[in-house]
């Protein structure tokens, strides 16, 4: 039984979650964790005991990265890991893992970005990660006036990133 006491501020917001696959603490008490699904998938997997593992996506809250329904200025970090997939199938395990991005991708992340700044505390910090596999990052980042700090690149083909922005006082 946990101890009465009372919960932390919550200073931290993933805006899209999924199944906090890169989170140690998948239940770390100063995170808000947001995704638009709510689901659960049995995927195959043959390093898995039975030959198969199940996948959870049970946000805190259940929003769209476009409309936060959060005040402005809330949060001193957000993780922004938006969907990167096009063409993969709906039913595909990639899909089903990371999710989809629609037909208004541009607009969406471009609307991801201005939400995610729009919460973030004047000298917050937004770390975005975002796979090449199908769009290259610099489409994705031409989508916002915001500067990156830093950036890393991994991945076994190196395509994953890791960028890290501050908002400044200029930005909205």
């Amino acid at each position: 039984m946990k101890p009465n006491l009372p919960e932390p501020e919550r200073t931290i917001l993933d805006v899209c979650c999924g199944s906090r696959m890169f989170w140690f603490d998948r239940e770390h008490p100063e995170v808000v964790f947001c995704d638009n699904r709510r689901e659960s998938h049995e995927l195959k997997d043959s390093s898995s005991a039975g030959g198969s593992r199940l996948l959870v996506i049970d946000p805190d809250l259940q929003a769209d990265f476009t409309k936060l329904p959060f005040p402005d200025n809330q949060f001193s970090v957000v993780v922004f890991d938006p969907p990167h997939l096009l063409r993969n199938g709906a039913k595909g395990w990639l899909a089903k893992k990371y999710g989809k991005l629609g037909t208004n991708w541009q607009e969406d992340l471009r609307t991801g970005f201005v939400e995610g700044f729009r919460v973030l505390r004047p000298q917050g910090i937004l770390i975005f990660k975002w796979n090449e596999h199908e769009i290259p990052v610099s489409r994705v980042l031409a989508l916002t006036p915001e500067k990156p700090l830093i950036g890393n690149r991994c991945g076994r083909a190196a395509k994953s990133h890791w960028i890290v922005f501050t908002k400044n006082e200029e930005s909205k």
